[in-house]
Formats: C-alpha cells, structure tokens, sequence
C-alpha cells in the first residue's frame, strides 16, 4: 500500500482511538522515496503507551524523514505493509484528515524552530493553537513556565526570542493539546545545560505518565536520559535496536560504535575522537583531502603550550576564581605556522579581555560585568554558562565589533578595544571567527572556491586547494555551491576560511552543536590537529559540557554576564566552588 505526496488528496480517513495496550506507532515495512530515490528503506517502528523510542543516527541516515512520513509531511512517495499513527490508517489519510490528527492526537517539534513558527504571531498565540483546535482548556502560563520560557515571551514574535526560546515554544506548541504521541526532531539542539535538563525531564515525565515519544537526536547522552529504547539508523535502514542502556553500553553495529565513540563526555582532551577517520596531518597534503564527512582529522601527537602555554580567567562574584595551572614544559611544541606580529611577544598573551562591562544599547542592566579572560598561544579557553549569560557577547568584544562601557581587550600585548575601527582594520586578519551557523555566514551566490578567494584577499587556485586539504576536504569541493554540502563539510569550509587569514586567534561560537555525534568529532579532532600544528589559540563558546571538557585546556563559567569561576576545566569540574557550576555539571546528560 502507498500514499501519494503530502498535500495530494486521497481517500479521507476518520482517525479512530487507539485500542487499549495496542502500540500507539506501527510500521511495518515503512519506505520513502524521492523522485524514484529510496531514502527510508523497509523499516519496522512500534511505540507503545508509557514508552519512549530514541531514533538516533548521521545527517542523511533518514531519522527526520522517517519522523515526517508518521506526520503525513514527507514531501515524497510514501510506501509500507503497515502504517497505523495514533490508530488511524496513516496510508489512507486526506490532507483534511491528517489535520485532525496533527496538534490534537500527535504533536511534533520539528528541528527548524524559527521557520516552524509563524513570523507574524506572537508566539502564545501559536502555543494555544493546537489546544484551542481540539476544544481542550489551556493554562498557558503554567505550560510557558514548563518548558522554562518566562510567561511573558507569549507577547513576542519569534524574530524576537532567541534560537533557545524558539525551541521551548515549540516544545510547548507541541504539548498544548496533550497529544497520545509527541514527534521530537532535535528538541535540545539550541538549549543550554541546564534548560535541556529541563525539557528532556518534561519529556520523560509525559511518557511515565502514559504518552508516547520518538525522540529524534544526535545526542545520544540525551537519548539515554529520555529514551526506553534506541534506535540506530544507517543510510535508511535501522541497523540496531534494543534497550537503550544496552545498546550505548555495548552496540553490536559499526555505526553504533562510531557514534558512541565520538562523544567527547569521556575522553581526555589530547586524544583523538575518531582515530581512524583519517590520517595524520602530516599526512593531509599527500592525502588530497578526505571527500565528504569521512575526513578525519588525524592522530593525537602532542600538543603545543610548553610553559607558557597559559589561560587564566578571573573576575565575579561567589567563588574566587581557580588559577590554572603552567602548561607542562615536557610537552613538546610543533608548530607549523608563525604569526610574527605575535610569537615575538613571547609569554605575552595573545588575547586578554581585562575587566570588561558590556551593554546593549537600550538596556537597563549591562549584559557582561567586569569579566577577565587571559589566552596564549596554542591553548584553548572554554566559555560556558546559559543562554543569555553573555557568551556570544564576551566572544565579539573580543573580536571587536561590540563597544565597550568599562574595561579593555588586548590583542598581542597591544590596545585593541581602545583603537578606532580604522586602525584595527589592519590588524583583523589576527583574528577570525567561526561561527555557529556556516550556511548563513557565507555569501549565498559564491562557490566555495570564490568564499576562500575572498578571504585570501587574492586569486591564488593553489592556496585555495591548500586550505582545502587542511580540513580534509577535495579540491572539488571548491567548485560546489555550500547549501550543496553537508553540515559537516560546510563546517570545514567555514574552518577554511577562517584560515585563510592565517589568524592567532581562533574565536568559536557554537562550531559543533548543530552537528550529529561523528561529524561534530571530526571537527573537534581537526581543531585540535590545527592548533597542534599552527600554535593557534582558541576562544570557544558552547554550551555542551562534553565539547568543553574534551576540547578546552581552560574554562571560564558565566552566569549572568559574570564569570563566577574558572581555571583548568579538568580541576574545575572535578572539584567546582561555585553552585551554579555544580548546577551545570549535574545538569549534563551522560552515557553512563
């Protein structure tokens, strides 16, 4: 049996009941296709009350496409020997008839918050919808408050909240009608620590209270917290299932051993994610690039920092901050490319932020107060703290493009914040930034190649395939448009181009958390291959615990726009002093 495209009308289905103890999801022999293209290939689902299914796997592997054909919103042909949602006929369902079982009998968080809520309408409106359709009274405020949204974010547009908030009123949109199945694509991907452990909380409590949920994530700590079973997909088709505990504890696959060993929770901050993805990056240049996501970012070496190898953080309110330790002068130094303006410096840091107040304009209170951050060469700074701590805002003072109230930055020793822009043009090529959203930051009529030409400030086709190969990408690659990539090797691009400018400083906001689990891992490898290898020092924003152990030599925590500690992450988040730190560690999701 087969349903036509999404949207095509068919034979109207009148959603029934489910049947007391019968499976609220059941499929059976379940594919999708696209123009002929089979991208969900025979798979078998079954979710009954009271339980939850992770459905976990890489970009492309069919994890959203499967979650839309439940839905009804493929887009494509639908096919299978059995499909029964919420105890309808799923097959035989109209577009009129979908739209009773959509909101009311089955909610859904699609991982696009912004393009899933209405420009126009404020937010609440869009939350009560699906409970004002199926005649259900609403407590909208206790709802907002559940999801960790202040009540009055019901009065504001999505353009007005942020990627977080976005998310949490969808997650409520979702819940509003008390659904007997939720759809989560993604739910957590733009939340903070502790708002995650919020939601994911949310959601396990509606399923021990009897609803049902597929759980859609590259998180697989998250799925573990939240999930009964897993699921893990490859290129459409599930190649194991089981008990969730089990299966992360010991997969049976290949694809599940890959995707549990590239969470970084675990693994100690020298050691390759992925070691066999690829080479070493003494190996790069003779490799010729490594083609798709399968790039690898090479082996472990050492890691640059010697003595004076030192970050140090200070400043806020409670605890006193922790002092770092000296990098270990065993360790030795390789370094493949010099910045001179600021190796000459020596023990001189390459980036300080000294006691700096920032406001935006209009604001009543400052959103960074009197924060110290001190990075050297070949050392990474981790910057953690909630939504709307000041993270991002800490990041562009660095870079200069947000004003000052109090304070100053310091780059290479010398005044950076104080100068006009006119004479910090000349030396931005010191600093280059990546970004969380690649795709938005690049020109959308360039090629890649034409993105790095830019960045180089020069047509140079070979230096265009060089900075290829130092992320482990084809020099085909620069002939392709980037929305025809995938997230992972835009990523790269986006490393490329920051690259390009030769920088000292690598200033991150958010590089990996939109990534799946093994391509999130070889971006953290090949950060790490490059500051071995440049002596590059890296200011990295994130909101992941698990990024920010594995990846940082340092952290700084920030709660409310102070950094209420900081010093080594390993000593910080063994012993931390300050509760609110404490609060974030218990509030990380986990393998184990």
């Amino acid at each position: 049996m087969s349903s036509e495209t999404a949207g095509a009308a068919g034979t109207a289905g009148t959603p029934g009941r489910p049947v007391a103890g019968a499976s609220v999801v059941s499929a059976r022999g379940l594919r999708v296709a696209f123009d002929g293209v089979q991208v969900v290939r025979g798979i078998d689902l079954s979710i009954a009350p009271g339980t939850c299914l992770a459905l976990v796997g890489e970009s492309g592997s069919g994890k959203s496409v499967t979650a839309r054909a439940l839905v009804g919103l493929t887009g494509g042909s639908v096919a299978a020997d059995e499909l029964t949602v919420a105890g309808a006929d799923a097959l035989s369902l109209s577009e009129r008839a979908w739209r009773s079982v959509r909101g009311r009998r089955v909610g859904t968080v699609l991982q696009d918050a912004l393009g899933s809520l209405d420009p126009l309408r404020p937010v609440g409106r869009e939350v009560a919808d699906a409970a004002r359709l199926a005649g259900i009274p609403l407590d909208l405020p206790a709802l907002l408050r559940s999801v960790g949204l202040d009540p009055a974010a019901a009065a504001r547009r999505p353009d007005e909240l942020s990627g977080g908030m976005r998310q949490r009123a969808l997650i409520a949109a979702a819940l509003a009608a008390d659904p007997e199945l939720v759809i989560a694509d993604e739910p957590t991907t733009a939340l903070d620590t502790t708002r995650q452990a919020v939601v994911l909380s949310l959601l396990r409590a509606r399923v021990d209270a009897g609803g049902a949920l597929l759980f859609i994530t590259h998180d697989l700590a998250a799925a573990r917290r939240v999930a009964d079973e897993v699921a893990i997909m490859d290129a459409g088709r599930i190649v194991e299932r089981g008990p969730v505990a089990e299966v992360l504890a010991a997969p049976a696959s290949a694809e599940g051993r890959r995707l549990v060993a590239s969470v970084p929770w675990e693994r100690p901050r020298c050691e390759r994610l992925l070691p066999d993805a690829g080479g070493s990056g003494s190996a790069a240049a003779s490799r010729g690039g490594g083609g798709g996501d399968a790039g690898g970012a090479g082996t472990a070496g050492t890691r640059p920092g010697g003595a004076a190898g030192v970050v140090r953080a200070t400043g806020g309110r409670g605890a006193g901050p922790g002092e770092a330790p000296g990098g270990d002068p065993t360790r030795a130094t390789r370094v493949g490319v010099v910045v001179p303006s600021l190796e000459a410096a020596g023990g001189t840091p390459v980036l300080e932020l000294d006691r700096v107040s920032i406001r935006h304009r209009g604001a009543e209170a400052p959103t960074v107060v009197g924060a110290s951050l001190r990075l050297e060469r070949g050392r990474t700074l981790g910057l953690v703290g909630e939504s709307g701590s000041g993270k991002s805002t800490l990041l562009r003072a660095a870079a200069g493009l947000v004003p000052l109230e109090a304070g100053e930055v310091r780059l290479g020793g010398e005044a950076w914040s104080a100068l006009p822009e006119r004479r910090r043009r000349k030396r931005r090529r010191e600093l280059a930034m990546i970004v969380q959203d690649p795709l938005g930051s690049f020109e959308p009529r360039w090629s890649v190649g034409t993105i790095l030409t830019d960045a180089l400030g020069r047509r140079d086709a070979r230096a265009v395939e060089e900075l290829l190969e130092s992320v482990h990408l084809p020099a085909g690659v620069a002939g392709a448009h980037p929305r025809t990539l995938s997230g992972g090797q835009r990523q790269r691009v986006a490393i490329a181009r920051a690259l390009a400018v030769r920088p000292a400083v690598l200033l991150c906001d958010e590089p990996v958390s939109a990534l799946d689990a093994s391509v999130q891992a070889r971006v953290l490898d090949l950060l790490d291959e490059l500051q071995e290898e440049r002596g590059l020092a890296i200011l990295l924003v994130s909101h992941d615990l698990g990024v920010i152990r594995h990846a940082s030599d340092e952290l700084a925590v920030l709660d409310g726009g102070t950094i209420v500690e900081s010093g080594a992450t390993e000593a910080v988040l063994a012993s931390p002093r300050h509760p609110f730190t404490r609060e974030l560690i218990e509030a990380a999701p986990r393998l184990r």
